[in-house]
């Protein structure tokens, strides 16, 4: 038997964290193309090189790194929801327009 987790409550601290991000990053929830563009390269990036590629004096370089660690965590806490305890989670607009270009860009 699954222990019990609360989704709703970490969905909402984990949009709160994307929405942080965005703010740093500039990004517009509202626009689903630069949405799109943005899960594009999330799902795109691999192992990244922090030491090479983020200086810790570039917050728009850590804040993009934090929020596509935040995606990986959004898509673990939505399926081990539904295959755990059979319950669908989500947050707000934000988390939706971010899961929803994750979602389609995976498909593609």
């Amino acid at each position: 038997m699954p222990g019990f987790e609360n989704y709703a409550r970490e969905a909402q601290e984990i949009e709160r964290e994307i929405i942080r991000k965005g703010l740093v990053l500039g990004i517009d929830w509202e626009d689903e193309a630069q949405v799109r563009a943005l899960a594009r390269e999330a799902l795109a990036c691999r192992d990244l090189d922090v030491e090479g590629n983020c200086r810790p004096d570039d917050p728009r370089a850590l804040a993009k790194i934090e929020l596509f660690g935040l995606a990986q965590l959004m898509l673990t806490v939505m399926r081990q929801s539904a295959e755990d305890e059979e319950i669908l989670t989500h947050g707000g607009t934000v988390w939706k327009a971010f899961a929803r270009a994750l979602w389609r860009e995976a498909g593609k």
